[in-house]
């Protein structure tokens, strides 16, 4: 089995969850892999151009993957969850489902016109600690990606902090209510789930059978 985690937007590999993850994974002499998903041109960020480079490191056939990911990475996982048969199970922490209904009207009818007008707007980002314009075609490409459309049975769990201020829990709620294949945690925390790492890393290893 293939482990690869995802980093969230405007993240990367040295976040805490993946490095908190990546550690765990390695005290039980596994590899967990961490593609950096910024692709030294974050201005340039779609789910598209994430799926091209996650499919080009996928193993031959008959090597199973899980993918965990988070926020962002966490639709990302689902969508390459659907579109490839390799990817046998999925653990999505706070996944980003809608999240463009609900990060759009947080900028405010003015913003968001400018961004469609100069083709970029400034993000902050995690790991530069500073802003950095992103492409208004990262929008036009996510409309593409809405949760209703992912149907494959993967063995899914997802873990939502019941205070997530970026993505509702209902998010996740919905999406579980309808797909029998899919088990929600719902956690005492925000987006960040920093204060629960411990009881996601015990969830993680009874889900994929490493205990």
């Amino acid at each position: 089995m293939k482990f690869v985690y995802l980093h969230g937007f405007a993240s990367s590999p040295e976040s805490r969850k993946a490095v908190y993850l990546h550690q765990a994974f390695a005290n039980l002499a596994i590899s967990l892999e961490v593609p950096d998903l910024n692709q030294g041109d974050f201005s340039h960020l779609t789910i598209t151009r994430q799926l091209r480079q996650l499919e080009a490191m996928l193993p031959e056939a008959g090597i199973p993957v899980t993918l965990i990911g988070s926020s962002l990475g966490g639709l990302t996982a689902a969508w390459l969850g659907q579109k490839r048969s390799l990817i046998q199970r999925l653990v999505l922490l706070a996944p980003a489902f809608g999240f463009l209904d609900h990060w759009l009207p947080q900028l405010g009818e003015a913003q968001w016109q400018q961004w469609q007008e100069s083709g970029y707007l400034p993000i902050y980002h995690y790991r530069e600690k500073r802003s950095l314009p992103l492409h208004y075609h990262f929008v036009e490409d996510a409309r593409h990606y809405q949760s209703e459309k992912l149907w494959r049975v993967v063995p899914t769990l997802i873990l939502h902090g019941l205070h997530d201020e970026t993505i509702p829990i209902e998010a996740s709620r919905q999406y579980a209510r309808v797909r029998s294949w899919v088990q929600l945690i719902e956690l005492e925390s925000d987006h960040s789930l920093s204060n629960v790492m411990p009881e996601i890393w015990q969830e993680i290893q009874k889900f994929c059978h490493l205990v």
